[in-house]
């Protein structure tokens, strides 16, 4: 049966966590001195890596070898504790149980000593879902926990805590991903599964995760269910109803060569392909955006993570183009994105747009 790239390549070590080693190195010294607190925070955007890690700590906490501060895998605990029925590994979902009385059934079960475990460990996702009076009722198990007793929180929004939950936690800030981190995990991947891939198309899809593994994987699994062989960057446009590179590029250089026929011609034909036309603002957005980069900064080439010929040719139209010009249509398409979401007629109010930006090209 064919498993799910974000579930077939979930780590399982800290070592294989992607991004985060300031908080694998910190919980692998506290498992390797064996001070570990009754109670973790791990805050940060989806798909980072924070259940994951809960998950090997957990493991990492009871087992009865570690590696490296990771779970060896292969003890009689990590056995036990990899089973789908084990019961010294609770997960809960505050999203959809985060009333008093579930949390008062918590207080109730932390009472009794691990089955096989040495800890208790109380994974509990997205906690600030949870009711006020769930979480004064969690407070109280967070004040005075059994020895045996772990908690970690997982939450994508941490602002919405209580700061007498924060207080009593050690907090783990999970950081976006970096482009360069997630080609190179991408990468990986694919060699792994033995998929060919043109770098362009590696770069598209890891722009779209917008820092996330697990989007990233999403991403590439429905476009290598779509490809046949070789991954290309047509492909993953189609997949992702975006515009491409020279499609980008050649609008930009229209505007800025003030032919607006031009412009026009190529949104129409966007169009007619079927793309969406708040994704199409975006991408225009992010193209200046990337423009903007490419003609200011000198470490550019990284920063975009574009492959060398893609890289030209933004570094060429750059330096046609003053920065204030630049800078003018990213606000404009970059205002576009909520309008279009209510507009009647979204195709015109981008033509407008691209109107809009010809016409302050020539007022300069």
């Amino acid at each position: 049966m064919y498993q799910a790239l974000y579930r077939k390549y979930r780590p399982k070590t800290f070592d294989e966590v992607v991004g985060q080693e300031h908080i694998t190195t910190t919980l692998t010294h506290q498992i390797e001195s064996g001070s570990i607190s009754h109670a973790y925070l791990f805050t940060g955007s989806r798909g980072t890596g924070k259940t994951s890690t809960a998950k090997i700590f957990a493991k990492a906490i009871n087992c009865l070898h570690p590696k490296n501060g990771s779970p060896c895998g292969e003890c009689e605990v990590c056995k036990a504790l990899s089973r789908e029925n084990n019961l010294d590994i609770v997960e809960i979902d505050a999203a959809s149980n985060n009333r008093v009385d579930e949390v008062r059934d918590i207080r109730e079960k932390v009472k009794f000593l691990p089955v096989s475990a040495k800890y208790k460990v109380y994974i509990i996702d997205e906690v600030h879902m949870l009711t006020e009076s769930a979480f004064n009722a969690l407070l109280k198990t967070l004040e005075e926990p059994p020895s045996h007793i772990v908690f970690i929180l997982a939450t994508t929004d941490v602002q919405k805590l209580p700061t007498t939950i924060i207080s009593r936690c050690m907090r783990f800030d999970f950081h976006l991903l970096s482009d360069v981190t997630l080609s190179e995990h991408l990468k990986h991947i694919f060699s792994l599964e033995k998929i060919e891939y043109e770098d362009d198309a590696i770069t598209q899809i890891v722009k779209a995760a917008q820092g996330s593994v697990r989007d990233m994987l999403s991403i590439a699994d429905g476009i290598v269910a779509f490809s046949n062989g070789k991954i290309k960057s047509e492909d993953v446009s189609k997949i992702l109803g975006t515009t491409d590179y020279d499609t980008n590029l050649k609008i930009i250089e229209s505007i800025e060569s003030q032919n607006i026929g031009e412009a026009l011609s190529i949104l129409d034909k966007v169009e007619k392909t079927g793309k969406n036309m708040n994704v199409v603002a975006k991408d225009l957005a992010q193209c200046t955006r990337d423009l903007i980069v490419a003609k200011t900064c000198g470490d550019a080439k990284e920063m975009l993570s574009f492959t060398q010929d893609v890289f030209t040719k933004y570094e060429t139209l750059s330096k046609k183009v003053d920065i204030e010009k630049l800078l003018g249509y990213m606000k404009i398409f970059s205002s576009m994105i909520t309008e279009l979401k209510f507009a009647l007629s979204p195709k015109t109010l981008l033509e407008s747009a691209i109107i809009d930006c010809t016409i302050d090209e020539k007022k300069n």
